[in-house]
Parts: C-alpha cells; structure tokens; sequence
C-alpha cells in the first residue's frame, strides 16, 4: 500500500513527520485521509488549520473546487498520496493556503473557471503543487537563481549548513515519496525568511500578491542535489548530469 512507503526520516519530511506519520498510522489501520486528518485535529494532535477534510464527493459536481474550500472551510479530499500530502500542509502552512484559496478564487469569481487558468492560477498551482522555499545566505541564493550548480552545490557546499529548504508542494512531496535523480522543485522566490514553520506561514501568506505571481518568481532546484538529502551527490560527479543539472537558457 503506497502510505506504507513514506519514508518519514528522510530529510524532506523532517518539519512534518509527527503529525504525517500518525495520520498514515490512520490510514493503514482502515481510516479515510479525510477521518486520519480530522481525528488528529479534534484530539489536539496536530494544528488546527482552520478548515476540515470531507470526502471528494461532497464537492457538488457544479462547484468549483477553490469556491467550495472558501465558502465552506471544507477541503474535498480522495483517499490518495496526493491528498494526504495536501491535507499535511494545511496543517504546515494554513495561512498560505487560505491565501491561496483566497487569490484562486478571486479569479474563478472574476472569470469563472475556463480552459485556461491565466497566469495568477497557473503560479498559484505552480507554488501549491510543487514549491519550495530556500531558506539560504545570498550567495548561495544567487548561485542557484543563475543555475551555476557547480558554484552552489561544491564550491559553496559549506554554506548549506546554515540553509533550508521548505516544502510547501504537496505534488512534490508525493514525488519524493520514490525519490529520483531528476524531481526539481519550483523555489518560490520571496522574503521569507523566518526561523520556524508558524512565520514562515506569515510571512508566505503576506507575501502572496496577484502581481507578483503574474510573474512567476520561480526558479528550479534539482532536491536531491541538496547535501544530506542524497547519499550519492557526496561523490560531485553527482552534478555532471547535464539532463538533471540544466545550464542557464542564455547558454
């Protein structure tokens, strides 16, 4: 069963592993993801982030999704990776994801739901799917923003000790629950620089502005190249690939 594979020591799962791992325990002993989330609410064991889990066909067939999350507070949820991931970060990142909610539905008001999404909704799936936020010393910063991954993963490797990386992209971390060379994270590049989960949800959620995400403000970042995340990028041919460790588009 794919919730008995998460391996829930590895270093991306770390801020959220007491509460994911208890919920899973749910899961496996027969529980729904909506019903492992819910019950780990209403007993304290894991934050309360302002909505509850439901199961997907409560979702009215003629609803859009992110206006049912809105109206109701209630987050339609399949008994699936890819939920259980989402229900675990509005446990991380409740502010962020009403934000979130908030701005998409913005849209879908103004627009209705079409065949596009535009450029606000594409960024907003972009961050919710599969961003990250770097927590890191400019230089370091820098080095990956110019894709210069021999200068930020080798020549600056030191530097990783006073770094961290965020996962806020439920899709990324389904991904990572069978981890491969080639899974880049889309780094969300804002000022967020807080040092524990709760401000980093502030400081998220106040950062998200619909002209700014017109823009996309993402850049890429293979994660397992991030030291201790892989035991195999200690050996620094690890970053010789060039179809993983992609030059600049200027080159």
């Amino acid at each position: 069963m794919p919730f008995s594979l998460i391996h829930w020591h590895a270093p991306w799962l770390s801020p959220y592993a007491q509460p994911g791992q208890q919920a899973a325990q749910r899961v496996l002993a027969g529980a729904t993801v909506a019903q492992a989330f819910n019950g780990l609410i209403a007993q304290g064991a894991a934050p309360d982030p302002g909505v509850r889990f439901v199961a997907q066909q409560d979702l009215p067939a003629s609803m859009a999704y992110e206006l049912f999350i809105l109206e109701r507070a209630q987050v339609p949820t399949r008994d699936n990776l890819h939920d259980f991931f989402n229900a675990l970060m509005w446990l991380y990142w409740p502010q962020a994801k009403r934000r979130m909610n908030q701005l998409h539905a913005a849209v879908v008001q103004a627009q209705g739901v079409g065949a596009r999404r535009g450029p606000v909704r594409d960024a907003l799936t972009v961050l919710d799917e599969n961003g990250a936020l770097l927590l890191a010393p400019p230089a370091l910063q820098a080095a990956l923003r110019a894709r210069q991954w021999q200068q930020a993963f080798v020549v600056l490797r030191p530097l990783w000790q006073q770094a961290q990386l965020l996962i806020v992209g439920h899709a990324l971390l389904e991904k990572l629950v069978q981890p491969r060379k080639a899974i880049t994270a889309h780094i969300y590049s804002a000022p967020c620089a807080p040092e524990n989960a709760a401000l980093s949800d502030a400081a998220l959620a106040g950062a998200l502005q619909a002209p700014s995400l017109a823009e996309k403000p993402f850049f890429p970042l293979p994660v397992l190249g991030i030291p201790g995340w892989c035991a195999q990028n200690a050996n620094f041919c690890f970053y010789d690939d060039s179809l993983v460790f992609r030059p600049p588009r200027s080159a």
